[in-house]
């Protein structure tokens, strides 16, 4: 339990440190007026209380990766909860904080307006298609899950294609209202069940004090089926480290802030929060594999059985309904960011029904046929998770690459001073760029941090566009050098810490 706790409290640590110098690092103004007034219209851009944000928020994006995804991480050992602190303070919390604020600044954006505007024009086509799609697969997902768990609950009769139906009403009235409507006001009760599970687990595992891994026994690889930590533990356990979901989500809540004062506690924070619950149910999960063997593969049997086990049929209900009312509120969310999307980009305003409903009537048909597609065919579910699950993170990549844009050309730019660089800035460049803090290290011994910062100083210096243009070629042009020399060195190390003994 000593790893398991020291991981809890970095969490809890990272969010009032790290969190904080990313904060300091963008440059937060409390005075400057966010666009829930700007842009006030009754529909979207709507003024909420803080805390009624901070719930939506965390619900947005706390779907089944989460719980599912923590689950099935557990299996890789002590490396998932390292991967799902480290993973959450220094990339996914990051990520989702300059997203949010990113689209604060920007009159509430959605996030392919976001990328075009720092990645160029072509890039903006291409997201609005590639964000659209990756909205709808995660709307048909997220009604699949909890109406499966929804059927365990209820009598036969009330089978899963009842409560697909009903889950998938409440997903166009979710994503026609004003956000206030259905939104603003059912997500503070589903927190509080998802909350209330999250913190009974918690309780438990410190009443039972079960079996974990400690860091003193190693990263050795758990997993019985000898699948290797990197890649797939990494795409297993997205939503409780980083997620490029998240960052459609952000916009929405954006829209509806009071002041840039309170981004820190609702993005960066709901982040942290969605790791705690990552890292609690990891360590659940481990307890349950560790009694009942490995060859379990169904995270929502393990689900059941634990929450039984330790909260009571009163609890556990209570428990099995947070678990999902966190995919519902992810799904109808999905839908409401992909209207939001298509109607920035055909400019089209919301504020009539009928409007909006040009828009959402095409994609529900859309998401309707992925939905049968995934009823029909046995392996449907698994194949759309997997398109979902690669296109989850590689939207999570592009986001970053915006962000590392944005903050060479915002603050780099403006601020380049060796306090700053000092402080971290250049930091947090490169370690959102690569995504590998092993390869920072040999970098900047490779190249030199003084001439790296000169150099781009030199290009920056010159008229704004074509500086732009040029230092991102420079950076190109250094990063593929670096890579050419460096992959077999990361290879070898990959190889020789998850698959000891391999000798290809």
């Amino acid at each position: 339990m000593i790893t398991f706790t020291c991981c809890l409290i970095a969490l809890i640590v990272g969010y009032f440190t790290y969190g904080k110098f990313v904060e300091r690092v963008f440059g937060v103004d409390p005075s400057r007026v966010t666009p829930a007034f700007t842009k006030q219209d009754g529909v979207d851009y709507i003024p909420l209380p803080t805390w009624k944000i901070f719930m939506i928020q965390f619900l947005n994006i706390a779907g089944l990766g989460p719980i599912f995804g923590a689950i099935m991480g557990a299996k890789f050992g002590v490396a998932s909860f390292l991967w799902i602190v480290l993973g959450s303070i220094f990339a996914g919390a990051t990520h989702d904080f300059l997203s949010g604020m990113l689209s604060l600044r920007h009159d509430g954006e959605s996030l392919p307006e976001l990328i075009g505007r720092y990645l160029g024009n072509n890039f903006k086509q291409f997201m609005r298609g590639f964000t659209v799609i990756l909205m709808i697969l995660v709307g048909a997902v997220f009604v699949a899950g909890p109406a499966g768990l929804l059927a365990k609950l209820t009598p036969e009769y009330l089978d899963a294609t009842f409560w697909i139906i009903v889950v998938f009403i409440y997903y166009i009235l979710a994503t026609l209202l004003p956000v206030d409507k259905i939104i603003g006001k059912i997500y503070p009760l589903f927190a509080i069940a998802l909350l209330f599970m999250a913190v009974g687990i918690l309780v438990m595992l410190f009443i039972n004090q079960p079996p974990l891994p400690e860091i003193t026994d190693g990263l050795s690889n758990t997993h019985p089926g000898g699948l290797p930590i990197f890649p797939i533990m990494f795409v297993s356990i997205a939503c409780g480290a980083i997620s490029g979901f998240h960052a459609t989500q952000s916009p929405l809540m954006a829209r509806c802030m009071k002041s840039e004062k309170y981004a820190r506690p609702v993005f960066y924070g709901a982040m942290i929060t969605e790791g705690i619950v990552a890292l609690i149910w990891a360590a659940a999960a481990t307890y349950f594999f560790h009694n009942n063997g490995m060859e379990e593969n169904n995270a929502a049997v393990v689900v059941d059985s634990i929450t039984k086990e330790w909260l009571g049929a009163v609890g556990g209900v209570l428990a099995i309904l947070g678990v999902i009312a966190a995919p519902i509120t992810s799904g109808d969310t999905a839908f409401r960011s992909a209207r939001l999307i298509v109607a920035d980009f055909l400019h089209m305003e919301q504020k009539t029904v009928v409007k909006r409903l040009m828009i959402c009537i095409p994609m529900f048909i859309v998401a309707i046929g992925i939905l049968l597609y995934s009823q029909k065919d046995k392996d449907g579910f698994d194949m759309i998770w997997r398109y979902f699950a690669w296109s989850n993170q590689t939207l999570a990549v592009f986001t970053l690459w915006a962000l590392t844009v944005y903050l060479v050309k915002e603050i780099i730019c403006d601020n380049l001073d060796s306090r700053l660089i000092h402080d971290g800035g250049m930091f947090y460049l490169y370690f959102c760029s690569s995504g590998r803090v092993w390869s920072f290290l040999r970098f900047f011994s490779t190249f030199g941090a003084t001439s790296y910062i000169d150099r781009f100083r030199d290009l920056l210096s010159l008229e704004k566009k074509e500086s732009i243009k040029k230092a991102g070629l420079h950076l190109a042009s250094l990063f593929c050098r670096y890579c050419s020399s460096e992959l077999k060195h990361l290879y070898a190390f990959l190889t020789g810490l998850f698959l000891p003994g391999r000798s290809d």
